[in-house]
Order: structure tokens, then sequence, then C-alpha cells
């Protein structure tokens, strides 16, 4: 038996959760929109909004969960990887209040917490089932790409990662091309879904293994437009939709490739996604169909534990919990955390 309070603040979303016994009570998200007019994220206006976001939304976290503050058994949260600053608000909030209240304080690698989601209970889903081990996941953000062997809670292997730019940021930059604001990703979801994937193509990289590169993908699409805009000034206009819907085809292309490689190479038959990425309509539709084909069993979060949240956060401090794998106050964040 354990109630636990989470905390997320490792970029722009500062977040907490209440999760009792392995069930989510509560999963609060306050976004920042001061990035916005900047096209990214600044990492000391983020380290700032976190402060005063903080407080509100652990009290809202408790009052939704309906946890007085002196049943919480324990505090999670995200040590790193992430924004230093940012990451410094949530690590000195968890320490207070643990030493207020004289209980545990446990840290979560983000990475992992990403694929932990997978084993929060779903109450939309009447069938959902969390992954067995093992499983291989493919771990998709803003900041990191990767496809991780999963052979149990904490035991987990990284196999492929990006050597350069990550999914998420190809996403994000090609939007900052097209003139999208930010943040872009989920812009080109929506016009995607309007267009033709096939209507362009771009290249696909040839890196060996299942290591991933985005970098080569981002320049081509960059001297692309470019060059149409030369022919036609309302060439993005005109061809948004086309556009987009190709950018995301090759991308998830990239991603897939790679899964179905690890997938036949490991003999491994469940496929999991995680991540901001994982909440891309046509990324989920593709592994789907992909799953179909390969016989796969396929396992995605909901929406709500796709992005950054303190629900992941709050899932990997219960099992740490029951581990009693517990940290001191002299605990620092990470700006770069071994996985």
């Amino acid at each position: 038996m354990a109630t636990i309070l989470a905390i997320e603040s490792s970029c722009d979303e500062t977040s907490a959760a209440v999760c009792k016994d392995g069930k989510m009570l509560s999963n609060i998200i306050a976004t920042q929109q001061v990035h916005q007019k900047y096209g990214g994220v600044v990492p000391e206006l983020a380290s700032r909004a976190h402060q005063q976001h903080i407080i509100p939304v652990v009290e809202e976290a408790l009052c939704s969960a309906k946890v007085n503050k002196k049943e919480i058994d324990a505090v999670a949260f995200t040590r790193g990887p992430g924004l230093l600053g940012s990451l410094l608000v949530g690590t000195s909030f968890a320490k207070a209040f643990t030493l207020a209240r004289n209980i545990p304080l446990i840290e979560v690698n983000h990475m992992q917490a990403h694929i932990l989601a997978h084993f929060i209970p779903s109450d939309k889903d009447p069938e959902w089932t969390a992954p067995e081990f093992p499983f291989l996941c493919l771990t998709v953000s803003g900041g990191h790409t990767q496809v991780v062997i999963v052979k149990d809670y904490f035991d987990m292997e990284i196999i492929g990662q990006t050597m350069d730019d990550a999914a998420g940021e190809a996403f994000d930059k090609t939007a900052k091309i097209l003139d999208l604001p930010y943040p872009g990703g989920p812009l080109i979801d929506k016009y995607a879904k309007e267009g033709n994937p096939n209507a362009f193509q771009f290249p696909e990289p040839q890196i060996p293994g299942f290591d991933f590169s985005f970098s080569g993908l981002k320049t081509s699409i960059l001297y692309f437009v470019r060059d149409k805009q030369k022919i036609d000034p309302e060439f993005l206009q005109k061809n948004m939709a086309d556009i987009c819907a190709s950018v995301q085809h090759r991308i998830i292309t990239i991603l897939l490739g790679k899964v179905k490689k690890a997938a036949k190479q490991y003999g491994i038959k469940s496929i999991a996604i995680a991540g901001g990425v994982s909440a891309n309509s046509g990324l989920r539709s593709a592994l789907r169909e992909m799953a179909e084909k390969q016989g796969w069993k396929v396992f995605i979060p909901e929406f709500q534990y796709c992005t950054d949240n303190a629900g992941m956060i709050a899932i990997a401090g219960y099992y740490k919990f029951l581990n009693k794998d517990f940290v001191g106050q002299d605990i620092a964040p990470l700006a770069r955390m071994p996985f």
C-alpha cells in the first residue's frame, strides 16, 4: 500500500500526479505558453514558469485525487535528463516536501518513465493490459529517439538511438521551415491528415544497425522548400497538406523500419511506443497496420501519458517504492542522466 506524489519538470510542462497502489488518481499538467513567440523553449523562461506553477499544480493534483498531503507515503521526481533550471525547480520542491513530512524521496529517469507509462491502468479501455517482458519500445520525443529492449521495470537496454536530431525535433524544425507556429509537431500531424503522403519524396538515411539520423532529412526539406519557393512564392500555401503528409510519412518509415528490423533480429512480438511523438496519429495508425502484417501485439499509452506528464513519474516511483529504492537529500538533478 503506497500513495505516491510525483513531480515532472524536465522541460516546459509543470506536472504533478498522485498514484495509489499503481492506480492513477490524478495527473495535472500546466503547459507554458510563453515559448510560442520564440519558436522554441527558452530555458530561463521555462524555469521561472515552473516556479510559478509548481505549488498550484501540486495542490490541484492532491485536490483532484481527494488525498491529503499527510497521506502521501513518498515523493517521486524527475531527476533527468532535461533542462537543468527546470529540473532544479521540481527537485527542490520534492526534497522540501519529503524533508517536511519525513517521507522517502524517489528519483526517476525521465526516459525510463516514458516507457513505464504502459503500466498505468487505463480507465477508458476495459480490455487494457500491460505489456509482458521482454518487449521492444520505440521512445520518440523532442529530445530523444531510442529503440529499447525492456526486460523488467528497471532493466532496459538501448539498442538504437539517434546520432543527431530526435524525431520530435525533426517535426518541430520542419514546422519552422514551413512557417508553422511552435509547437509544430501536432500541426504537421493535423495537416498530414488532409494530404497525400506520396506527393513528395524525401530521402531515407542509410544508417547501419538500429540507430537513426534526422539531420539530413531536415536539410533536404529546407532545400526542397527553398527551391520550390524560388519558382512559386505561394508554393507552401498551395501544398501545405501534401508537404506535411510527405514529411510525416518519411519520418514514420524511418522509425518503423528500425523497429521492424529490431523485432525480427531479437524475436520480439510485443511492440510499444512512448514519448511525445507517440501521440502522432500517423505513427499510431502506421504501427497498428504494420503490427497486423507482422503478427505483433502493440501497446500505446493514452494520449495524456504520451507527452511529458507526472503520471509516468508516479508509476515509475511506485515500482521503485516497492523496491525501497530511495535517495537522500544530497541528490542533485542531471541535465544528462545515464539510462
